[in-house]
Order: C-alpha cells, then structure tokens, then sequence
C-alpha cells in the first residue's frame, strides 16, 4: 500500500478535500486503484449531529455512515463507493481507545497520547486504505486528507501518527502534499510569505513536505515556485500551482498540465502511464442550452447542498445544459420568484422553519405544472401539499411538525429512539419500482439501491385515499413509500431517497436527468407560446 497523505497551512477552505480528489483523479486516469481517508480532527463522532449551515452538507455513504462532504467529493471524482471506515474523527479516536481501556486490553499501562492514540490513528488509517473498494479489489493507493490547518491543537495527534507512519514505511510508500494560500496584494504580486510560514510550522512537527501545491488566484509564475522551493527544501517542479477555476472538475486537468501526476509517480516509484482522458472528455461537455432552477430552501448556503449542485451539474452536463441555480429563501421568497424559472426543486432539511414556504412551492409547481423534484422533505411535503389542497385536510401535517393529521409519520423504529446521532433510517436500501411509471423509465429498470437519511415516513393509513385522489405511489420499500408522482403533470416527481449522494460526472442521476430534461422541454416551450 502506498499512502499520499495531504495537509493544509495559512488557512481552512483552501480545498484540500477537491486536491485530494483531483490527485486521485490523476493516478486512476492512470490505470491504478485508489481509495481515500479523511481525517476530521472534531470531538464529534461522526457528522451526523451537526448544523450543515455551520459544517456544510452531511454526506451519507452506502453503509449510513453520516460524514464530511469531502468524502462526497472522493466519490465524486473516483467512481467508488466509501464506507463509514474511511471516515476517521478524534471522536472514533479517542472512543476505541477507551474502550479498549475500560476491558484492559492495555494490561495496566498509563494511556497517553503517545503510543496509544497515535496507534490507534495509524491502526484506522491502516484499516481504511486495506477496506475492499468495488469490485472487492484492495487499492493500490490511499489517499489520506488530514482536515483542518497545521498548528490547530485538534490536529496535533493525527500529525504526529503521520510522522511516525512517515518513519515505519519505505520511502517510496509515502508522499506529504502539503496545501497552502499564495496570495496576491495590491499590485498583483504574488506573496510566497505565507506558504513559507506554513511549511516551517509543519517542518516544527517532524514533517517535511514532497509536494506544495500553491492555491492562489493567479497562475503561479516560475520565480515563485523558484523562491518558494529555496526556503522549503521542496524542488521546484514540486511546487504545483493551483489556481481558481470555475468547475472543480477542472482542478485535476490543471495539475495534469502543471505535472503533478509526473512528480507523485516519480516518488511513489510507480510506473507513469499513459493517461486515460476520457474522463477528461465528460467533464468537458459544451453546453447548447441552458436552464434556471429554483431550490427553495432554509439554508442560504450552498454547501448545505453540494450534492444536489453537483448532481444538477452532472446531469446538465450529460444533455448539454448549463443548469443555473437560484437559491430561494422558503420563509421569505415570493410565488413571482417563481414565475421565471424553469423548474423547482424542494430538498430535503430538519425543523418546521420553511416548511410552509415550501410547500407553497410546490403547490405552485403541481398547479402551473412546472417540472418539480422533491427529495426526502420535500416528498414528504409533497405529499402533505396534495392531502391539504387536493383531499381537503386542512391541517394535514408531519408529526415532525406538531399537531395536526399526521399523513407523515414517524417510523415505528424511531419511537423510543433518545439519541439523535447515527439513528436514522440510514444509507442503502433496495426500492421496488411499478412498471410503466416514470421512475422506472428513468432508471431503466424495477429495481434499484438508492441511500437514505430520515426518521418520518408516509402514514400507511392514507395512502388508500391518495392515491385514489391521483397522487401515485411508484416506488417502495416493502410497506413504506419511497417515490410519489403524477401522470397529469410534464415532471412531478419526488422521492425519499437522496439519488444526489450516488450521482457523478460519469453516472448522473436517473432522477435528475429526468428533472433537467423536463426543465429543457419547459423552457423550450414556453419560448415558443
């Protein structure tokens, strides 16, 4: 196993996870297998408990791990799917090693930081990068991102695991990209200070950088790699520049060109072969059309839904459709905020805030028959909009909600559940589709796996009267109902499922090609009215 571990200095979000990502990209264009670990230094023990408004998008993984949405990204980029093991927090940590106390697994030793926590990193690294990817093959490769900055206090423990792995491996099975912020003052002079910095703090910690990649929003020039190489003791065709782009699908085209992939090879003593551009090709798509899409939601962040940008993105790409996005507020937008758009999309979220606006959106969508995409929530308040306006109960509701009819439900498993994290109905789960319905024709087939995270689902008791109101329940999972639509309608579709966190440049997802191309077809009709 060879390990390409990646750190970060100056400052937090430089997009360390996309480099991870993108040098992934570059060795599987390569011909090897390659799997990835992020290392997220916080207490917590996984995501699933914390704000998205504050952390961004809780990504879930096909075995209902709740982690970082840079593991979104790794699968993303890789075409692979990760399990919670690749997911390695302080939290885990520190949660292993006592319990491996508390039955004496220790035999009386003083537990410290030194050996057992650092032990316990290197044993989870180890672990993830041996984890079978798909297929059942182990990789060659493992990527090893190391969340947060150098100097962070959290962050001590997982570098000096490194730095200890960084001695027990041959020097050929290790390389240290190290991430760091060139910017550019005043007078558009590049300021080489700070990654200087950077690698001297890091440097402090034992560890000494192979690779710099300089994140700056400007092409790095030949002297300031040259200068940057003279005070890091890292050559200069080491230093790789990365500047901004527009698409992060770009990134790992622009480190091909500056030949990252030439240095990693040369250090990993791996055979630098040929590279496969098709991927390449894919996210190069030109666009011939272009559509708007609002997304009504309570976040005003977008990180709050990566996956969904992303999916809208790939499928987009995949029918030559640039997809704008304009993000609604669900308290405060205004049903003319929807009148130019080609079509709706309400996503799934926690909490009563916005719900209503929400639902005011989609009743918009199903009355003016504007193509619309619910996930999660937003089938579920799919369904509540059509019980309210179409059955006539006024107060139809979810019991997530307060009083009300309970047309949505909470799962019967999820009664006596106290405890918030990793108890949800979570990750894969196998979906029987009707035949000749639309689900089933834009996925080819009557069965699939798709991934989920909820605790409410539709009430069995009203199904019998909604569906003979119209509203058709095309997908489920043995009792519970996973896809509703309508047949008087272009596109209504909603689903309880997340089809955005399986989609990727090379596979977009069934449901979102499906709401693009209904949005193509809006707008192209309209046009000609």
């Amino acid at each position: 196993m060879k390990y390409i571990v990646v750190t970060g200095g100056v400052m937090s979000g430089l997009g360390k996870g996309i480099t991870t990502a993108s040098i992934g990209r570059l060795l599987k264009n390569r011909g090897y297998q390659v799997t990835a670990v992020k290392i997220d230094p916080y207490l917590n023990i996984d995501a699933g408990t914390m704000n998205p408004a504050q952390h961004g998008e809780v990504f879930v993984l096909s075995d209902g791990g709740e982690v970082d949405l840079d593991l979104g990204n790794y699968e993303r980029f890789l075409d692979i799917n990760l399990k919670s093991i690749h997911n390695i927090t302080t939290g885990k940590v520190y949660r292993n090693v006592i319990e491996k106390e508390r039955r004496g697994d220790f035999l009386g030793a003083t537990v410290q930081i030194i050996p057992h926590i650092t032990d316990e990193i290197k044993h989870c690294i180890s672990r993830a990068a041996q984890e079978p990817i798909d297929g059942g093959k182990v990789a060659e490769i493992c990527l090893v991102e190391v969340g947060g900055t150098v100097g962070d206090i959290e962050s001590m423990p997982f570098l000096e695991a490194v730095r200890q792995m960084h001695g027990e491996l041959a020097p050929q099975d290790m390389v240290l990209v190290h991430v760091t912020l060139v910017p550019v003052d005043t007078m558009g002079d590049l300021k080489t200070k700070p990654t200087q910095h950077s690698v001297k703090a890091l440097r402090e910690l034992g560890l000494q950088p192979d690779i710099i990649v300089c994140r700056s929003s400007e092409v790095i020039n030949p002297q300031a790699k040259k200068k940057i190489s003279n005070f890091t003791d890292v050559p200069a065709k080491a230093v790789i520049s990365a500047k901004d782009v527009p698409d992060i699908y770009q990134v790992p085209m622009e480190l091909e060109k500056e030949g990252l992939a030439d240095v990693v090879c040369s250090y990993l003593a791996l055979e630098n072969k040929e590279p496969d551009t098709r991927w390449y090709r894919v996210v190069s798509q030109e666009y011939t059309n272009r559509v708007t899409v609002a997304i009504v939601s309570k976040y005003g962040i977008e990180d709050v839904y990566m996956s969904i940008k992303e999916s809208l993105k790939h499928a987009g790409r995949a029918l030559s459709t640039e997809v704008n996005i304009r993000w609604l507020d669900a308290e405060t937008f205004n049903a003319r905020d929807l009148a130019d758009v080609d079509g709706i999309l309400v996503p799934g979220g926690f909490g009563k805030r916005g719900v209503e606006g929400k639902i005011r959106a989609i009743r918009s969508a199903r009355e003016t028959k504007k193509p619309y995409l619910g996930l999660c929530l937003g089938f579920q308040l799919s369904v509540i909009e059509y019980a309210r306006h179409v059955l006539g109960i006024s107060d139809a509701t979810s019991e997530e909600m307060g009083p009300g009819t309970h047309v949505i439900a909470i799962l019967p498993e999820q009664e006596e559940v106290s405890d918030l994290g990793g108890t949800m109905r979570l990750g894969n789960c196998t979906i029987k589709l009707k035949e000749d319905t639309t689900i089933a024709e834009l996925y080819g087939k009557t069965e699939i796996v798709e991934r989920h995270r909820h605790r409410y689902e539709v009430n069995p008791e009203f199904v019998g009267d909604l569906e003979e109101a119209g509203l058709a329940f095309t997908g489920s999972c043995g009792e519970r109902m996973e896809v509703c639509e309508l047949s008087d309608h272009p596109f209504y579709l909603a689903t309880q499922f997340h089809p955005e966190f399986k989609s990727s440049p090379t596979n977009p997802s069934p449901p979102y090609i499906g709401f693009v191309s209904a949005c193509k077809k809006n707008k192209t009709s309209t046009q000609t009215r």
